[in-house]
Order: structure tokens, then sequence, then C-alpha cells
């Protein structure tokens, strides 16, 4: 069996949610199963793709996304004679002569429609429901996701397989010694409240400012916010808001730090918080898990289903909700280590291995193969 992983968008995205999700199958994937023949397909731009000793790279010239990728990437594929190639970010080409799995992360796009750009609607929306029809096998992130598809797409639940994804390895509780370098390097505040990803309004840092402001009027010596991820769509609103709110001073960006510097943020903050308005999975919140961080999630999405019991959980549409929580936590010793151990005993029940293996099933259901 010839097995292709779409991995075109890494070149774009490496960082985000889906680039790890990606970059992890990709190296996991083709040792798993030595029989078969994987195929890794890169941005031809891109010089350091992922990549698996027992995989062969296929560049292609077609852009993630483009408008013309309906036309183009079939055209690319057809030379490679697969069996099935898996696209991991929503949408699979509709012609060539394979099988297809997929992987919907979340329908995002259906229930926020506002909290896209116009060009992301017009890429998932437009194609969602062709893309669940086409494809053999649906992966879904989560059983909230696979709800979603089922209530909203009409598809059929046994087309769909659950994959929990997992945190990077590297996201673990530091040595304090490790820890007090990183802070010195990054001049971090000695208690900061933390919010990780990409500054954008599906994830309501607008909701988490003001609560913030809530938090500062009822004690002005609350600890610090710190706001560590990219600019996302409709950044400068959030700017504008910080200083529309009064707290220049007391909130502070880091954009897009890497991964060692994540790992010191998770491990130095006092409380992590992702209000969202929805997520298909919420990997930052098991990040801060993993490193022993507690954490702050709204009641949406599939955060409560992956956070299983191991965080405060308030309203998204609620700011006073998320000041009481926050305030709850940062008051409380007792509270922060009992969400501590909670939260590292529940990251155990993820990883990327479970992820790969999980995933290589799938194909076997859809080629016919017995898991072995």
């Amino acid at each position: 069996m010839n097995i292709a992983l779409d991995a075109r968008l890494v070149y774009y995205r490496r960082y985000s949610g889906i680039g790890q999700y990606i970059v992890h199958l990709a190296e996991q994937l083709p040792g798993l199963d030595p029989d078969w023949a994987y195929t890794l397909i890169h941005s031809r731009k891109d010089r350091t793709p992922p990549h698996h000793a027992a995989a062969r790279l296929a560049a292609a010239w077609t852009p993630a996304h483009h408008r013309l990728e309906q036309l183009a990437l079939p055209l690319e594929l057809a030379r490679l004679k697969l069996d099935l190639l898996h696209s991991p970010d929503f949408i699979p080409p509709f012609r060539g002569h394979f099988r297809r799995v997929i992987t919907v992360h979340d329908l995002n796009f259906l229930y926020y429609p506002q909290f896209l750009t116009a060009g992301s609607r017009r890429y998932y929306n437009a194609q969602i429901e062709r893309a669940v029809l086409v494809a053999d096998h649906i992966l879904a992130d989560s059983f909230a996701t696979q709800l979603d598809l089922v209530k909203r797409l009409n598809v059929p639940e046994k087309k769909i397989s659950v994959v929990w994804l997992a945190p990077n390895a590297a996201f673990r509780p530091i040595e304090p010694e490790t820890l007090a370098a990183a802070r010195a390097r990054l001049r971090l505040p000695d208690r900061f409240i933390l919010f990780a990803g990409t500054l954008e309004p599906r994830k309501n840092v607008a909701g988490l400012l003001q609560a913030y402001r809530l938090l500062l009027d009822r004690d002005p010596h609350q600890p610090d916010l710190l706001l560590a991820g990219s600019r996302g769509w409709l950044f400068e609103e959030t700017r504008a808001l910080i200083h529309q709110l009064r707290l220049t001073d007391r909130v502070r960006w880091i954009d897009s730090p890497v991964n060692a510097d994540l790992v010191a943020l998770y491990n130095a903050a006092m409380v992590f918080a992702l209000p969202s308005h929805y997520e298909g999975f919420g990997l930052t919140v098991l990040e801060a898990m993993a490193c022993g961080t507690p954490t702050i999630i709204s009641d949406r999405g599939s955060l409560p289903e992956i956070a299983g019991g191991a965080s405060l959980i308030i309203d998204p549409d609620d700011p006073v909700s998320l000041a009481d929580a926050l305030g709850q936590a940062l008051g409380d010793d007792h509270l922060r280590q009992d969400l501590r151990q909670r939260g590292l005993a529940r990251v155990k029940e993820f990883s990327w291995d479970r992820c790969a293996r999980e995933t290589l099933a799938a194909y076997h259901r859809v080629l016919g193969v017995n898991d072995r």
C-alpha cells in the first residue's frame, strides 16, 4: 500500500496546532508499519519538511488553500499512484483514484463565521459539506467535534473515529535553575497570569482583558497578564482594547514564542487561562497541564472533555465568571496545587504515539486490512 500524508500546510503554519499535528504524524506514522510505503507531500518552498527515514518526500507546487488547489493538486498527485491520501487540514482533493481520510479539527467556521477572515470562510465553508461526503473516513480531534459533525453535517457516526492529539514532550515541569535563567532572559515578573495562543477573536482575548480589568478593580495588587502568541485576525482591535481598558502597564505581549520560551512561560505562570468561544481540541490547555500549571477554561466545545475535570470552568460570555475564577485560583495556594496535580495526571492520557497508532488503525479500516 502507498499511503500519503499531505504536509503542505507545515510550510505556512508549522507551529500552529494543525501544523504540529502534521509534523508529529509525519515523524511517527512511517515507522509503525514497515510493510507499507509512505509519502510525505510537502510544499516545494519548504526547505525543512517533516520527515521520517522510512518515507519518501514528494514536493508539490500547489500551495495549501490556493484558489486553484482542487484543479492543480490532483494533477500533481496522479504520478504518485496512491492507495490512500490523508488530508489533515479538513479538505481533500475531490478528484483522484485513491481513498481519502480527512481530519476535521472543529466546525468553528460554521458556528462562528464572524471569527474568521473572509478567505478562511470561503475555503472551509464552501467545501466542508463535499469534503465529509467524499471522505472514506473522518478523524475528529474530540468527541465534541464528532457530535458536531453528526448534528451539523449529518455525517454517520460510524464514519468518524475520535483521535485525541497530544502535547509536545518538551512541555514538562523544569528544574528551578532552568526556570530562573529563563525568567531572567525573558524578564518575567515574579507573578503573572498567562494566555497562550493566536490573538484572534475566537480565543476571546477581549473577554479575558475585560475580566482582568474587573480583577484589578477589585484588587490592584493582582499579578500582571502575559499574552503569548502570534498576531491573529483583528489583532489591532485587541491592542486598542488594552488601551481603552487602561491596561497598558499591566498587560505584556510576547510575540510568537519558540517552544523553549513557551515551556518557561507555562512553568512560571501562576495560572493559565483559555476562555475560548470554541475549541475543537485545545492543545494549549494540555501544554499548560503538562508543565504543572493550574488552568481555567471555558465551558465550550471540546475544552471540558480534554481537561477532564482538572480545570476551573467558566462561561466565556461572562467576564465576571472569569474574574471570579482568576481571583479564586490566585488567592488559594491549596486550590492551585490541587489543579496542578490533577492536570499532571490527566495529561498522561494523551500521547503522539497513541495518536499515530489510532490514525494507522483508521487507515487499516479504510483499506480493509485487519489491525496488526
